[in-house]
């Protein structure tokens, strides 16, 4: 089992940053190559960001590209997502997920664990 915590929401203005984090325990943290997702109110789970357990990989999102960023830290079991230039249609609950082999990262059914999530609010 893993069990990831996030944390680092909360209430921002337009053009403002934010950084998510997300803590991992259980298992070998680095076994498992992590994603970040998001959910809007009545919009489908969307996928934001991937990074390889070794963080020499990542992957994003098109419409994200270049204002968010993925990384991690395996010596302290932590992923991080930096986004800047937030937008109103940012707001979301952001959630991390863990995935046990590299393959359709975009998809949320390929992720194994999940954390509950982390409330995201960007005021106009």
């Amino acid at each position: 089992q893993v069990q990831l915590v996030e944390s680092g929401g909360g209430l921002v203005q337009a053009g403002g940053s934010l950084r998510l984090s997300c803590a991992a325990s259980g298992r070998t943290f680095s076994n498992y190559h992590m994603g970040w997702f998001r959910q809007a109110p009545g919009k489908e789970r969307e996928f934001v960001a991937a990074i390889t357990w070794s963080g020499g990989d990542t992957y994003y999102a098109d419409s994200l590209k270049g204002r968010f960023t993925i990384s991690s830290d395996n010596a302290k079991n932590t992923v991080y997502l930096q986004m800047n230039s937030l937008k109103p249609e940012d707001t979301a609950v952001y959630y991390c997920a863990a995935a046990g082999s590299w393959r359709m990262m975009t998809m949320w059914g390929s992720y194994d664990y999940w954390g509950q999530g982390t409330q995201v609010t960007v005021s106009s």
